[in-house]
């Protein structure tokens, strides 16, 4: 069963930068796309940021582009998200996500339903 352990997570002022990294194990079938999202309080998930595992296309949510760079190591089976400028807007429970669709290798994939694996989360708070 795969699993994915998010960290990186913590408190930083506003215009400083966090890096969250997700480890993935267990993999059993292809990963065609890893991805970050948040869900902050009272609010419904939504998607940050993907990255296709081969060929490294990468979609950002609009609130994000040119702050957010998503990344991937497949030697280590690992994801990364480096924030910088952030906003107080930006704190939220950042989850790591991956997906064994075929589909999402070609496609940008934002959508939760696409994801199969999900992390517990790690929090991120922005202070202002």
């Amino acid at each position: 069963q795969v699993q994915l352990v998010e960290s990186g997570g913590g408190l930083v002022q506003a215009g400083g930068s966090l890096r969250l990294s997700c480890a993935e194990s267990g993999r059993t079938f292809s990963t065609y796309a890893m991805a970050w999202f948040r869900q902050a309080p009272g609010k419904e998930r939504e998607f940050v940021a993907v990255t296709s595992t081969s060929g490294g296309r990468t979609a950002y949510a609009d609130s994000v582009k040119g702050r957010f760079t998503i990344s991937t190591d497949n030697a280590k089976n690992t994801a990364l998200l480096q924030m910088n400028s952030l906003k107080p807007e930006d704190t939220a429970l950042y989850y790591c996500a991956s997906s064994s669709a075929s589909f999402c290798a070609g496609f940008t994939c934002k959508a939760v339903s696409s994801f199969d694996n999900w992390g517990q989360g790690t929090q991120v708070t922005v202070a202002s």
